[in-house]
């Protein structure tokens, strides 16, 4: 019987022969035509031919941007704070926080389109959180960055986002009889986010929450806060009837 050797072919490797510069050229064109996960093999090999060299870095900053467009975040963001753990001194650092931020920003986002009705702020802020902070790490680092106008306005976002976020953990505990757990999560919104749009609901549920503690000190001392700085308000004027309109969230 013949034994027959070297019938089992190994794959095929499509990027063979290729160099660091040619692989980097046509996984740009592949990103530019959509065929994303054919570029991001590429750049991968990019990767790991250049190390070193500032077509690795350029290479690392494309996948980390790909893999976001893939819905591949976990890689995305090992990819960009790879990056920025081991260069700190690149000139493309601004970009990198920029696009961290902008992963777990957009996270945020992603989910909202598929969930019709469901407020931002009622999701886990975690994500929120990160993003805040990668935005500001930028406006502080790089004040002139072209990145850094989109970044404060994304800031400003977040912190309405995570004061939304505390009335809504507010309002839950309040419909439930929670009362002093309502006051305290709600008087911690305006305690960090006073200039926030929920700061009118927040003043509200603690006046009703230490209504029903019996705590009648701080009721007035919230009602005399809230009608000072929400005069027209409906927890101050009684007419709840108000026009639908669009959540301050949605901006985007």
């Amino acid at each position: 019987m013949t034994i027959l050797a070297g019938c089992a072919s190994s794959p095929k490797d499509e990027f063979a022969g290729r160099n660091a510069e040619k692989l980097y050229a046509e996984a740009k064109a592949d990103a530019d035509a959509g065929s994303y996960d054919r570029a991001i093999k590429a750049l991968e090999r990019v990767e790991g031919l250049g190390a070193g060299t500032l077509l690795a870095q350029q290479s690392q900053l494309d996948l980390a941007y790909l893999y976001w467009k893939t819905n591949e975040k976990a890689q995305a963001l090992s990819t960009i704070e790879r990056f920025i753990k081991y260069n700190p001194s690149s000139p493309a650092l601004d970009y990198a926080l920029y696009l961290r931020g902008v992963i777990n920003f957009n996270d945020n986002l992603g989910l909202l389109g598929n969930l019709a009705g469901q407020d931002l702020a009622e999701r886990d802020q975690r994500a929120s959180r990160d993003a805040y902070l990668a935005f500001k790490q930028l406006t502080e680092q790089f004040p002139n960055s072209r990145y850094t106008p989109d970044a404060k306005v994304r800031m400003d976002y977040i912190v309405n986002t995570l004061a939304a976020y505390e009335v809504h953990v507010a309002r839950y505990y309040l419909n439930r009889g929670a009362y002093l757990a309502a006051a305290n999560r709600a008087q911690q919104a305006v305690t960090e986010f006073q200039q926030a749009p929920t700061t009118e609901e927040a003043l509200h549920i603690m006046v009703a929450s230490y209504d029903k503690l019996q705590l009648p000190d701080l009721r007035d001392a919230a009602q005399r806060v809230l009608r000072t700085n929400f005069p027209d308000s409906p927890y101050v004027t009684g007419v709840t009837a108000k026009a639908a309109a669009k959540p301050w969230w949605r901006i985007w």
